[in-house]
């Protein structure tokens, strides 16, 4: 069975609702903002799903309030849609079919979708692809001119994300997402390291036991990767990413998996050399079922920066929007 395709930010998910044609309506305006009008089509197109839902679940005598309701929301947010368009009109905010090809292979990609199940799942809704590549061509021109407006003039400055660190109640837990987010160090033997010396296998591990002598004492780890590390992790600081558990390689698993965030494993020998790990973040649960403590401060200040980020977007779009609502011709009719 093929899985579910979650396509649609949340966001726009009362602006790219399935097409359904509707027999039999005499299509009006419905609304004008400023120079656009909204018709009964677009309405009844855009809400179907809608109407449907809400005529099967509703008492008859709760039916005409209800569908109002429902009728007063999608053109809400078709006003709200007719305003973006118009406001990236201005600022000459174009997508070409590129973008849009682009944006529609990398939702595919997520998804572990094919397009032969792509096809089926938007024709369930009652969209067909050539629908959707336009609706995901406005979705993608309402987010650069999101971006433009927005994204870049929110800045989290280093001391809101402290702060926000510091001020979480101890019952709180931050982690990113995923069971292991791990640093590595790794010295090779029988090879040309990055001083151009091929040392033995003796050299090696000496070295690796120098370099973790120094993690334990507290030296920056990702200073340390950088320095002394022969591995490729070594540019970005030793910095592996985040897996879950059965992503990561035994050997890794065994080392880190009684680890502590902050904690750094044992010296692992490899078929060429001698590597050590440092867990900054773990998801999992101890043997009691308890959750491990929140992750250091550096592991989880990009998730931090990030929600404290959105929470801003948020704010500053709601008072973006009003603020073009206030300047524009909006009538209902």
């Amino acid at each position: 069975m093929a899985p579910r395709i979650s396509f649609l930010p949340l966001f726009f998910c009362l602006l790219l609702l399935p097409a359904v044609t509707l027999a039999n309506v005499v299509d009006r305006t419905v609304a004008v903002v400023n120079e656009d009008t909204i018709t009964l089509s677009e309405v009844n197109e855009l809400g179907n799903s809608f109407f449907q839902k809400v005529t099967e679940q509703t008492p008859a005598n709760q039916l005409p309030e209800a569908l109002q309701h429902v009728r007063e929301a999608v053109i809400d947010k078709l006003i709200d849609k007719k305003l973006l368009l118009q406001e990236a009109k201005k600022l000459n905010i174009r997508v070409s079919d590129e973008d849009v090809e682009s944006a529609l292979q990398r939702l595919l990609a997520s998804n572990k979708t094919t397009m032969e199940q792509f096809r089926k799942e938007i024709g369930s809704m009652g969209m067909n692809e050539k629908q959707y590549r336009e609706d995901l061509r406005e979705q993608i021109l309402s987010s650069k001119l999101i971006n433009y407006e927005i994204r870049s003039k929110v800045v989290i400055s280093e001391d809101k994300i402290k702060n926000y660190y510091d001020n979480i109640q101890n019952t709180e837990k931050i982690t990113v997402s995923g069971d292991y987010y791990l640093l590595q160090i790794g010295c090779l033997w029988g090879a040309k390291g990055r001083d151009g010396a091929s040392p033995t296998k003796a050299e090696a591990k000496a070295k690796a036991e120098k370099v973790r002598n120094l993690a334990m004492k507290g030296d920056d780890f990702k200073t340390l990767a950088k320095q002394y590390s022969d591995l490729p992790s070594a540019a970005d600081g030793g910095d592996l990413g985040v897996f879950q558990k059965d992503e990561i390689a035994a050997y890794i698993r065994d080392a880190v998996n009684n680890l502590k965030p902050g904690e750094v494993s044992q010296l692992v020998e490899t078929e060429n050399g001698y590597q050590f790990f440092q867990l900054l973040a773990n998801q999992g649960q101890s043997q009691e079922g308890k959750t491990i403590d929140k992750a250091p401060y550096e592991s989880v200040r990009e998730e931090i920066r990030e929600k404290l980020s959105q929470q801003a977007m948020e704010i500053r779009f709601k008072e973006w929007m009003k603020s073009i609502r206030d300047k524009a011709y909006i009538k209902i009719l």
